[in-house]
């Protein structure tokens, strides 16, 4: 216990020192870490770390869908909720087909159901890649949106073709009508079991007096909860944490109390930041495991077919994103659309964007050594070398040409959007307008007599003004003034720190008090850089 203790430290450390490059280079950190851990596989002292399904499927899954749910903008997702609803259900299933037909053809022995087993592992991509290089090279928002959206359900409907497709190849029987019918009732099942699950969780923190490390603690517990229960009843669990997590997420504001939102935000950031680059690293280091586990198929050929299913995959999937384009413009005739005129750019970025990851490879893993009867499990370790040639091909060759495809298609986005900066004046002026007509309805007569209302009423007139000439573009005196004032005012916060900290050393003040008053300094600091 102890040396795996040890193990997973070093890991972690490896994990800061490789991300620490990855910044440096201007990478995406997955590629880097996949990388790395291709590297660290080659030393004997961590050859003996494994990935396994249940350490995917049951720790690290549930808190990542959920963390995911939470980020997303449910208005991007409800505006793009055709598309995503199309990537993330028949382009897995059309991939699935496509790769049972063209490996059954290449691979002797390959059989369509143990190829479409292939396609349902291989076919959801991982977000936490594609996501992260697209906003790296400042890709569209609606492709952003997309490619959120899509992560959220896509690796559901793969888990279950992978289900039934498991089934098919053990008992050697395929009832469609069964088939479809089970898809359904897993889908339905699942999202309402997430909801219910949400709901009750939603009435625990509505309704008992929580502290912020009580609320913080439960959001940690309700992936799990939504994941394992519908798991039980032999539903998806992915979608009942997807549907949950945004029913939740939908709610934030009066789910958590303020404290709870502050302090949440930065232990989630760190926990997801290091669960991901634990799973990244430790795809990585499978690569010899995998290769002792080929047995009698030739490393040459296992690494030919791997190489021949990942072009497959990233044909099919460009194809049918540009696909999905026209299709979109032709029904744009029938029913309302968000885009009318998608056109091919966005689209090919998006297909370009189909990077596997650890679902895929957690998957391949989960398939059992045996059928019924004790009979080893068909090309059980070609799948999975295959899947991680897959995985190591589209992170690192999709991965590295990515920013250089966005930056040479000039992608732009739909629809201009308002530039950032001037939404943040817009929102900023609108707060300070609706705060003075609160202030002078609600305080007609308290204002004129108590000074800190006075103080409070005259510093909103002074921002309001400053964001009516920002917006006019005749902002650059004022615009002078507010960032000498934010750069005395930055001075002045330190001196606050300064002077709390000698206050500190007088036993008369609890350092509790000292320690609240210093984070209500870090909120002042984060407004006042946040505002400039």
């Amino acid at each position: 216990m102890e040396n795996i203790l040890v193990e997973y430290v070093y890991l972690i450390l490896i994990i800061l020192g490789l991300v620490v490059i990855a910044n440096r280079l201007g990478l995406a950190y997955p590629i880097v870490l996949l990388i790395g851990g291709l590297v660290v596989s080659t030393i004997p002292f961590f050859q003996n770390i494994t990935i396994t399904p249940e350490l995917v499927f049951l720790i690290f899954l549930p808190p990542l869908l959920y963390e995911a749910a939470w980020q997303i903008s449910w208005k991007e997702f409800w505006k793009w909720r055709r598309i995503i609803a199309g990537f993330a259900f028949p382009i897995v299933i059309i991939t699935s087909c496509v790769i049972a037909l063209i490996s059954s053809s290449l691979i002797p022995g390959f059989t369509l159901a143990i190829g479409f087993l292939l396609g349902g592992i291989i076919s959801p991509p991982d977000s936490i890649s594609s996501v992260t290089i697209m906003k790296q090279t400042k890709a569209p928002k609606s492709a952003i949106s997309v490619a959120e959206g899509e992560s959220l359900l896509n690796d559901a409907s793969s888990l279950i073709v992978f289900r039934f497709a498991l089934a098919a190849v053990i008992t050697g029987q395929f009832n469609l009508q069964e088939a479809t019918f089970s898809f359904v009732w897993v889908v339905i099942a699942g999202s309402f079991i997430g909801l219910a699950v949400g709901l009750v969780f939603y009435g625990i923190h509505s309704w008992l007096p929580l502290t912020p490390s009580i609320e913080i603690v439960l959001t940690f517990v309700t992936p799990y909860c939504m994941y394992y229960l519908a798991e039980h009843f032999h539903v998806s669990g992915v979608l009942a944490v997807v549907c949950g997590g945004l029913l939740l997420s939908s709610k934030r504001q009066s789910l958590l109390s303020y404290a709870s939102r502050i302090q949440g935000v930065n232990v989630w950031n760190s926990i997801v930041f290091i669960l991901n680059g634990l799973i990244f690293l430790l795809i990585g280091l499978q690569l010899p495991s995998i290769i002792n586990q080929l047995g009698d198929i030739s490393l040459k050929s296992a690494i030919l077919y791997g190489i021949l299913i990942s072009l497959a995959l990233i044909v099919t999937r460009i194809i049918i994103t540009l696909f999905t384009s026209g299709f979109t413009r032709i029904m744009s005739n029938f029913i309302e659309v968000s885009e009318v005129n998608p056109g091919w750019k966005i689209p090919l970025v998006l297909g370009w964007a189909g990077i596997r990851g650890v679902v895929s490879l957690a998957a391949a893993l989960s398939i059992p050594l045996y059928t019924i009867g004790e009979t080893p499990f068909p090309y059980r370790n070609l799948i999975l070398f295959i899947t991680f040639i897959v995985i190591l091909t589209t992170m690192i060759f999709n991965g590295l040409t990515l920013p250089w495809l966005i930056r040479k298609l000039n992608v732009m986005d739909f629809q201009t959007p308002i530039p950032v900066h001037r939404q943040e004046v817009m929102i900023q002026k609108k707060l300070a307008t609706e705060s003075l007509h609160y202030l002078e309805e609600k305080n007609k007569t308290g204002a004129r007599k108590n000074k800190h209302l006075k103080n409070l009423i005259s510093r909103l007139k002074t921002e309001l003004g400053y964001f009516e000439e920002e917006l006019k573009g005749m902002s650059g005196t004022h615009r002078g003034e507010r960032k000498e004032y934010g750069d005395v005012y930055l001075e002045l916060l330190q001196f606050q720190r300064d002077v709390l900290n000698d206050l500190n050393h007088d036993s008369g003040f609890d350092e509790e008090v000292i320690r609240k008053y210093h984070a209500l300094i870090d909120i002042e600091e984060f407004k006042t850089r946040e505002s400039d």
